[in-house]
């Protein structure tokens, strides 16, 4: 081993995995053991590794694993979410836990705008008529849905909620949003404010979901949910996959409760290829690219190595840690 600090991450892959532009950086601070190469001789690294860095939930980080790590500081996940982390074991056995907050803001908004005006102007379908094998038969009464001046439901205002709404304010949508509290600064984009999420589900043209995964959110949208809106409406989710019951929401798009979905993220992901969601044609699905420019994913991969560093050199305060 060298000298540098030893950490544990996903495997580099420029599809599945890590990408090149992590292990540049990453090594340049660290001595970096790969998932598979750990999974291959994980006694010589045990003793070593100080930090684990997943990405994409990989390395999976269990009690077992832990136990075995006598030298582990910190778990620094490379991402703004962290429900792929058992938070109470590792505070059980003094890790300290980082994420990625603030940096992917704008990347997942945009995704979030991306999305909602695919969906409403028929973007895929669209593609697919322009850019299929046959000579296409040009529908140019195909309409559409309009975002502009429309009324944009965003359920957790949180920073990236607060980025989709700047948004969608200069798109002139009405901005309502559901949120565990009120924001103070609500004005500053026009928004209104529905403690209640089924009341305030009627009155939206779009909704776009931006919840952290709970206990709470898991499944906060079901068929009940779906049912309470608009036939004409759109419903968007860059949060994660199991904020939505997949089963209701089928149910939801084969009944036309909803005009159409448009999801950044699934559970499982990917989808198996015979799941029924991806035979609806008032669906469309990405995969888990909110955050993906390289901009974005580079700054969540700096933000991970500073917190690891200011970790291992015992720093109270981390770039990112919300966990006290």
């Amino acid at each position: 081993m060298s000298s540098k600090p030893v950490v544990l991450t996903g495997i580099f892959h420029e599809t599945n995995g890590l990408p090149k532009l992590f292990q540049d950086e990453l090594e340049k601070h660290f001595t970096v053991i790969p998932e598979d190469h750990y999974a291959a001789n994980p006694e010589n690294a045990d003793s070593q590794i100080v930090a684990i860095l997943p990405w994409f939930a990989k390395p999976v980080v269990t009690e077992e694993m832990v136990k075995r790590m006598p030298k582990l500081v910190i778990v620094a996940s490379i991402s703004a979410g962290y429900n792929h982390l058992d938070v109470p074991m590792l505070k059980s056995h003094n890790i300290r836990i980082s994420n990625t907050p603030n940096v992917l803001n704008d990347a997942t908004a945009e995704q979030a705008v991306t999305l909602m005006l695919a969906a409403a102007r028929n973007t895929v379908v669209g593609v697919k008529i322009a850019m299929g094998a046959a000579q296409p038969e040009l529908n140019i009464n195909f309409h559409g849905r309009q975002f502009s001046g429309s009324t944009v439901g965003i359920v957790g205002m949180g920073r990236i909620g607060m980025a989709v709404a700047k948004r969608a304010a200069a798109f002139d949508c009405k901005i309502l949003y559901h949120n565990r509290s009120q924001r103070s600064d609500e004005a500053s984009v026009g928004a209104t404010y529905f403690k209640d999420l089924n009341e305030m589900l009627p009155l939206c043209d779009f909704i776009c979901v931006v919840v952290a995964l709970t206990a709470e959110t898991r499944h906060l949208f079901k068929y009940e949910q779906f049912s309470l809106m608009k036939k004409t409406a759109i419903f968007c989710n860059v949060s994660r996959g199991d904020t939505v019951d997949q089963d209701g929401l089928l149910k939801a798009l084969n009944e036309n409760k909803i005009h159409m979905a448009a999801l950044d993220v699934t559970s499982p992901e990917p989808l198996p290829r015979d799941h029924a969601l991806l035979k609806c044609s008032n669906c469309i699905i990405v995969p888990h690219w909110g955050s993906a420019t390289e901009k974005t994913r580079l700054g969540m991969c700096q933000m991970a190595i500073e917190n690891t560093l200011q970790a291992l050199k015992g720093d109270k305060e981390l770039t990112s840690e919300v966990f006290n």
